[in-house]
């Protein structure tokens, strides 16, 4: 049994529930997984198996889960599948093997697939206590690996990588040619103001590929302050959509308190959808695709560095509505 209290973000969580422990074979291998609790669902333990062998959880089939007969749903709670202690479970699926698998063929159109306006929910997510207690499980257990410190005073930047710095689908012989315009010019910028994160929906290991790739590690004109994965994020029950995963930036909160909050922070990614539990610091970027085709008409890094500039001036961010950033920056270009 789980239960305890914990104060997090100005709440008062009370979490109570049985932990769940099963174990996933796969690969000739014995994973144990034991972070979990009834009120987790089957796509929590999938990205919990991700962290261990690398398979995406659209790539999984977990073999014998399943409800009243039925194979479980990933929305499906684990407290509906009355697990037994250490419950074994097969896995079949395979992890990306290479770069160019995650760079992948070219897309068939240019919509982010089950993206969605977070202003058409109707019910709010990010004060929900239940989600609140996932955030707080990953500001305790999620380990992140700083490669520079944090800067008292600077504000922070969170970027995602796949179609906001990254055209991670088109075809082309170096990374580089899929990297979106701009970008160390856009980061060069930024770093003068901002701590930089990066965060991307993929394991670290392609992370790390990915930023190596483009030239963003190790660059002699800006750093880095640590990169999140996958893992990091958290699942949300939303009325319309169903279970979607999030990338809560309450965990950077919760870990660094001293240097970070919603008064000082600003998300960038191509999936509104992402922003749903801090709304209020998201900015939904134009997604970058067909990096052959845009790759000399894509000006948003150059426009976007300037409304960083413009706004690290503020003391908060809370009064700013960046879905209207354009807008913003011309009246302060114009004055």
């Amino acid at each position: 049994m789980t239960c305890f209290t914990l104060y997090f973000q100005g709440y008062l969580l009370h979490w109570s529930s049985m932990s769940v422990s099963v174990i996933v074979k796969w690969g000739g291998q014995e994973y144990s997984i034991t972070t979990l609790s009834e009120e987790d669902t089957v796509l929590d333990l999938k990205q919990s198996i991700k962290s261990l062998t690398g398979v995406l959880p659209e790539r999984q089939k977990l073999l014998g889960l399943k409800v009243k007969g039925k194979m479980a749903e990933d929305h499906t709670k684990l407290g509906l599948l009355k697990l037994k202690p250490n419950t074994k479970i097969m896995m079949m699926g395979s992890r990306e093997e290479s770069l160019e698998d995650v760079l992948g063929p070219p897309p068939d159109n240019d919509e982010v697939i089950n993206d969605f306006d977070i202003e058409e929910e109707v019910i709010e997510v990010e004060n929900r206590e239940e989600n609140l207690a996932k955030i707080a499980r990953r500001v305790k257990e999620y380990k992140i690996e700083i490669l520079n410190p944090p800067r008292q005073g600077k504000r922070l930047l969170v970027l995602d990588v796949d179609y906001t710095l990254f055209d991670h689908k088109s075809c082309a012989e170096t990374g580089t040619e899929l990297m979106r315009p701009y970008l160390h010019e856009f980061l060069t910028s930024a770093y003068e103001d901002y701590d930089i994160v990066i965060w991307s929906a993929t394991s670290m290991k392609w992370i790390e590929a990915k930023m190596k790739e483009l030239g963003v590690t190790n660059n002699s004109n800006y750093k880095i302050t640590f990169m999140l994965d996958s893992a990091a994020m958290i699942t949300v029950h939303t009325p319309r959509r169903g279970v979607v995963e999030v990338k809560p930036l309450g965990v950077i909160w919760g870990k660094y308190s001293d240097f970070y909050s919603k008064s000082n922070t600003i998300m960038f990614d191509d999936i509104g959808r992402n922003f749903l539990m801090n709304p209020q610091n998201g900015l939904k970027i134009r997604p970058f695709m067909k990096a052959h085709l845009n790759r000399d008409k894509d000006q948003e890094l150059l426009k976007l560095s300037q409304y960083l500039k413009e706004i690290a001036k503020l003391d908060d961010f809370s009064n700013l509505n960046h879905k209207h950033w354009e807008r913003y920056l011309s009246k302060k270009q114009g004055q």
